[in-house]
């Protein structure tokens, strides 16, 4: 396993390792020494899950000291330490080199989307390579797509078609990243992107966490594109991280059991994204005008330590936790809550979410409606795929350099969460979409789900590929 240093991208692998480990499988988790010091205290410790170090200095790049993770730079300088990724290639051909000739050799690399290079390096020792995507298949080929038909910034319309993905639909402008529109093809983020995205036609498969029915738009285009194995194996369970959850839990739980079923919006940007600190105050409005339950976990607003210590108070109008709690109309929570316990509750009935695909499958598997507000990365291609696709979405705002108004997003709240017409229709696909998750995860005597047949298929891939280089050679 080894993914790009980032908590978007260190998770998924990690919740990928935990499940083969289940399956009798040993891991060999590579990654820089902070993320895997930082790992470590996350799981129990497990013989079947062992860690290496890759060798890696910050400083050597110009980056700060302990840059190690995307989450302790600031949004300027992650493509920096994307750059300084490449500079990892020698010490990963030296560990591939030392497991290849230990007792119990790999058969198989599973390997980040950023790390394109990793590919060539397996195959110089005989070794199956896998890229694992811990996004959906429709996000990654959007992304893919967008980037090698380039330029989009001179799009006059501010609307385009990707010309290789044309069942993507219409893409607008503003659902790219700022990296993305401003690519000429030169820039560092084009030169980047050159050498790392066609070597992804050398990889063995792909795996993503993700359900066939439900992705089958952007599976089919990587299985078009490079005429690969295509393994939807999702949802792949995520272990729990964040703090103190056992006075929160109760609080939610507390909250949650007081009011009916479908009545409470759940507001939760995930755990690296954040509005300004004028789009929280609107949202607050919103939220005040519309009249529905609500519970908001808010962190600092945009330009602020996401880290720090605050009080939600200075951000929001003037006694607004105070009432809101006093009514029991609204529960504020800092930083962090118990969300698949939130989601899975009765008495849930939207979601306001930025659209990162695992906070996306988790209100799916609990067949929880949403509205959403994406800020990077492909959150805006997962966006677009639950509001026309999936259609159990509707999209409140776009990004953090826009201006929203309180009254819009009272409208959209109101709409979701209406108890007849969209909202009831929203709930009713939402539902589908769980049953549908419900049976690809089934694995009974008689009957295996597609991601259960995915997963199985993946296993039996790097031994069929070790079978068929032995014949080669003899």
């Amino acid at each position: 396993m080894f993914p790009f240093m980032a908590q978007g991208h260190l998770i998924p692998f990690l919740s990928l390792s935990l499940q083969l480990e289940q399956k009798g499988y040993q891991i060999t988790f590579i990654n820089t020494p902070l993320n895997v010091a930082n790992l470590r205290r996350t799981l129990p410790p497990s013989p079947a899950i062992r860690f290496i170090e890759i060798p890696f200095n910050p400083s050597d790049h110009n980056l700060p000291p302990q840059s190690e993770n995307t989450d302790s730079l600031p949004p300027n300088r992650i493509f920096d330490l994307l750059v300084a990724s490449t500079a990892l290639e020698p010490g990963f051909r030296s560990i591939l080199n030392n497991l290849y000739n230990s007792e119990n050799p790999p058969f198989c690399v599973v390997a980040d989307f950023f790390f394109g290079w990793s590919i060539s390096v397996s195959h110089e020792f005989g070794l199956c390579h896998v890229i694992f995507s811990g996004s959906s298949g429709f996000g990654l080929a959007c992304y893919f797509s967008s980037w090698v038909n380039l330029p989009h910034k001179n799009c006059d319309s501010g609307e385009f078609m990707l010309p290789d993905f044309k069942e993507a639909g219409k893409l607008q402008v503003t659902q790219l990243t700022p990296s993305l529109v401003a690519a000429t093809g030169v820039d560092p983020w084009s030169k980047f992107q050159k050498k790392n995205l066609p070597a992804w036609a050398e990889a063995d498969g792909f795996l993503f966490n993700t359900i066939e029915k439900l992705d089958r738009v952007g599976l089919s285009y990587f299985r078009r594109k490079f005429g690969k194995p295509v393994w939807a194996v999702g949802p792949i369970n995520l272990p729990v991280t964040g703090g103190s959850p056992t006075r929160k839990n109760e609080k939610c739980l507390e909250f949650l059991n007081s009011k009916p079923p479908s009545s409470v919006l759940y507001i939760s940007f995930g755990s690296q994204s954040s509005i300004t600190a004028s789009q929280m105050m609107q949202l607050a409005k919103a939220l005040d005008k519309s009249n529905k339950s609500f519970i908001w976990v808010v962190r600092p607003p945009l330009g602020f330590d996401i880290n720090a210590d605050f009080k939600p108070e200075e951000w929001l109008p003037e006694n607004f936790k105070t009432i809101l709690e006093d009514e029991n109309r609204g529960l504020i929570i800092e930083k962090w809550a118990p969300q698949m316990d939130i989601l899975s509750h009765e008495s849930v009935g939207g979601f306001m979410t930025h659209c990162g695909w695992n906070s996306v499958l988790e209100s799916l598997s609990c067949g929880v409606p949403m509205l959403g507000w994406p800020m990077a990365a492909e959150q805006f291609y997962n966006a677009k795929m639950m509001v026309e696709i999936a259609e159990v979405c509707v999209e409140v705002a776009r990004g953090t350099s826009f201006d929203v108004r309180s009254e819009d997003l009272k409208e959209k709240i109101e709409e979701v969460m209406s108890e007849d017409g969209k909202g009831k229709e929203m709930r009713k696909k939402a539902f589908d979409i769980k049953m549908m998750i419900e049976e690809a995860m089934r694995d009974e005597e008689g009957f295996k789900g597609s991601s259960v047949e995915a997963m199985e298929e993946f296993l039996q891939a790097p031994l069929l590929m070790k079978k068929m280089n032995n014949n080669t050679n003899t």
